[in-house]
């Protein structure tokens, strides 16, 4: 323990850029704070709870493959669009995207437009296809 207090007074510079990085990835977390559910789990929620699939990617991906039912709204619309999902507040929501990177920030925007149970698919479309999961294609 010593060792290490003496390792921190030596290099404050780095320590403070260690602190700084871990509060960064904290706050990006709060900040997309929603819960991820894998492609099985998705699965079981649409199957048992009649969940609601919102996909965020753009038209030409979502024409390229999707998942069943799945609505389209993408995500540089869906402050505009968020009235079209009033009908499904009390289901539970999942959201998609390519990689899993964006579904965060939309499922966020989701919970605080009243939806009790939003998601977030963990890997995305990528993720679904990986696992041989069926896609609808136009």
């Amino acid at each position: 323990m010593a060792q290490f207090i003496e390792f921190l007074t030596n290099h404050l510079g780095l320590s403070a850029m260690w602190v700084i990085s871990v509060g960064a990835i904290i706050f990006y977390h709060q900040r997309t704070g929603s819960k991820a559910v894998g492609p099985q789990q998705a699965v079981m929620l649409i199957n048992r709870q009649d969940a609601v699939v919102v996909d965020i990617r753009e038209k030409k991906d979502f024409e390229a493959g999707h998942i069943v039912d799945a609505i389209n709204i993408p995500l540089a619309k869906l402050d505009q669009r968020l009235t079209e999902l009033k009908k499904h507040k009390e289901k539970p929501v999942i959201v998609v995207c390519k990689l899993g990177q964006h579904s965060g920030e939309a499922a966020k925007k989701l919970q605080e437009a009243g939806h009790i149970e939003v998601f977030k698919l963990a890997g995305g479309v990528t993720e679904w296809k990986a696992q041989s999961l069926p896609l609808i294609q136009k």
